[in-house]
């Protein structure tokens, strides 16, 4: 018997959670213009501008699996705590180092001549390291967040709770965050980090309001440990719940590949973007201003996504959506190759954002209902770990195109060719896939789950 999903009355929690992660992502979007922007006043290499983002992306590599350990052995909320925490403590540090070096930055709205400090090595090596931080910071505390939202929400609404919480990500990451880091950035060089940080510490103080019981989920791993009388050490039964999440996954006929198309698209996508704020600011020719309106794009595309999304997928099925999404990708880097005018890639990030949130919305709302969940937390960093993974490749691949682009022609069009090698890799996966995610094959999962399965 197939079910309907109606629209439900989400709970108080909920709105606290939703609340919380729309503050601390309109910090994000405020830092989303500020960093690289910042970036790009201290250096015009595409190779350091796609580093440093890299420091960023490289904890998705090497603390995802660790993370989901960590989800599933402690209390979900307090992490999410700590590390919203630790990541406004970060980014103080960071205003105030860029307080103290104001006077250097005698303008900021041409930033190939903002910079009159000197060696701008040091504050470089502040950005990586403090993005380094922060990425680790966000993989331990985005994983608790999203294998938290079951606890809040009810099993048949988290299709309705994660198409809201996207919605209200993008619109405050994509579209109020950029347009008032501009401003603050048109006032001054720190002023975007110490709103960011701001808003880690308020996000912190509502997640605390959140009231639902704290328990402990006991792994079967933990359990196994328990039952040898301790034989184990710590470090063993750490590695033992590690291996069982991931065995859980790699064992997947659904979730495996999906998570390994994920891992190709991020690859993609970082490829494309990794010098892209020197490719808007040199092809597209924007100011600090238009950049910021460019990000509106996705936000009114994920807003749009996120609130048609659940119509359309019950229009179309999740199955169609899904190889929808896979042909839109590469066709939207494909056009972006040809453009030169920023209103016309505007209208591609827009549709991208589309897809991206429909893309988002199946596929996290899978996970959470076949996932058991006491296996949630690591099945999850799994995930991630082949989904997200790959972005810290894709930027320094894009990075070394583009070098290596600017050496063997023109630099306008090397910070164009990513999009090329981006399109082609995104065709090959949507060939090698479109036939393995079928509405059919995951309602087979949901019914094996005990889920009830989508019309």
């Amino acid at each position: 018997m197939q079910v309907k999903n109606v629209k439900k009355r989400l709970p108080g929690n909920y709105w606290k959670l939703w609340s919380a992660n729309v503050i601390s992502n309109l910090g994000n979007g405020v830092s989303l213009v500020a960093m690289p922007w910042l970036a790009s006043a201290l250096t015009r290499s595409p190779l350091t501008i796609a580093t440093i983002g890299l420091m960023g992306q490289l904890p998705w590599l090497l603390f995802t699996l660790p993370a989901g350990v960590i989800t599933d052995r402690f209390d979900r909320k307090k992490i999410i705590m700590a590390t919203d925490i630790a990541r406004g403590a970060v980014t103080v540090f960071s205003a105030s180092v860029l307080f103290l070096n104001r006077h250097s930055f005698t303008q900021i709205k041409n930033p190939s001549e903002a910079f009159h400090g000197g060696t701008s090595l040091g504050l470089l090596l502040m950005i990586g390291a403090t993005s380094f931080i922060l990425g680790a910071a966000e993989v331990l505390g985005n994983n608790s967040a999203q294998t938290f939202l079951p606890d809040v929400v009810e099993q048949g609404a988290l299709e309705q709770a994660n198409g809201q919480m996207a919605s209200a990500e993008y619109l405050s990451t994509s579209f109020v965050g950029p347009f008032l880091g501009s401003l603050l950035l048109g006032l001054s060089i720190y002023l975007p980090f110490f709103f960011d940080a701001t808003s880690f510490f308020f996000s912190a103080a509502l997640i605390a309001l959140i009231s639902v019981q704290a328990k402990k989920i006991i792994s079967s791993g933990e359990r196994r440990a328990e039952a040898e009388q301790g034989s184990r050490s710590s470090t063993q039964q750490f590695v033992t719940e590690l291996k069982e999440g991931f065995s859980w996954l790699l064992a997947h006929k659904v979730l495996r590949p999906l998570a390994l198309t994920l891992g190709a698209l991020n690859l993609t996508s970082n490829i494309a973007f990794a010098s892209f704020i020197l490719y808007v600011q040199e092809v597209l020719h924007v100011s600090v201003f238009i950049f910021a309106l460019l990000g509106t794009a996705g936000a009114l595309g994920g807003a749009l996504g996120g609130y048609v999304g659940p119509k359309v997928i019950n229009k179309l099925g999740d199955g169609r959506t899904l190889t929808l999404a896979l042909i839109g990708f590469p066709s939207f880097f494909l056009i972006a190759f040809f453009i030169h005018v920023w209103y016309i890639f505007y209208i591609v990030v827009f549709c991208e954002s589309i897809l991206s949130v429909m893309w988002n919305v199946i596929t996290v709302s899978f996970r959470q209902s076949v996932i058991p969940n006491e296996l949630l937390g690591r099945v999850n960093s799994g995930y991630r770990f082949f989904g997200w993974g790959s972005m810290p490749i894709g930027s320094l691949l894009g990075g070394l195109i583009v070098t290596a682009g600017t050496h063997l022609g023109s630099r306008n069009l090397a910070l164009r060719i990513p999009f090329i090698f981006s399109a082609v890799i995104g065709f090959v996966v949507y060939l090698l896939v479109r036939r393995r995610f079928t509405s059919e094959e995951l309602n087979k999962v949901r019914v094996a789950a005990g889920v009830p399965p989508r019309p």
